[in-house]
């Protein structure tokens, strides 16, 4: 199934597109531009990397990135069904522990993926001969660990409870 996966920020934001077995589309585009996008796509499911407080003291950006997240929502065709992943919930599904960093998250993105590429790490490939992963890059990386944890959180449809 589809997602449509968000690392907001104060003026871009990183996403991809995933489908469950390759990223789509990925990139980061400054955030109205991603509004626009948001209003128009015909995605089944929206998963937006939520902001939480750990007692800790924040500052203006942290606001303007809640901001961003509840116009996104907002955006959405469906509010109601968008899927707000925190991430602590991504570092605990993919590392067993919240107290992953971000090159551990990234790392173990890899390895879900078939090395089917070229170059050092082919589940991104190269232009030539890409990977289930090529093109993620820069806050891409944080949105597809958002896709990757909000699948695995969808509950599995049987044939007997369709």
């Amino acid at each position: 199934m589809n997602i449509l996966a968000l690392d907001p920020g104060t003026t871009q934001t990183g996403y991809v597109f995933y489908d469950g077995r390759k990223v789509l589309e990925c990139g980061v585009l400054p955030n109205a531009e991603m509004l626009q996008r948001i209003q128009m796509a015909t995605s089944p499911r929206l998963a937006i990397e939520m902001i939480a407080s750990y007692g800790m003291a924040v500052g203006k950006e942290v606001f303007e990135t809640c901001v961003w997240i509840g116009r996104f929502k907002q955006a959405f065709h469906s509010p109601e069904a968008v899927e707000l992943v925190y991430r602590k919930d991504v570092k605990l599904h993919l590392c067993g522990t919240p107290r992953a960093k971000d090159p551990n998250v990234r790392q173990a993105l890899i390895d879900l993926f078939p090395a089917t590429g070229g170059g050092a790490t082919p589940q991104v490939g190269t232009k030539s001969k890409p990977g289930p992963l090529f093109g993620v890059s820069s806050h891409a990386w944080p949105a597809l660990g958002v896709a990757v944890t909000a699948l695995a959180a969808m509950p599995l449809v049987t044939l007997e409870a369709a």
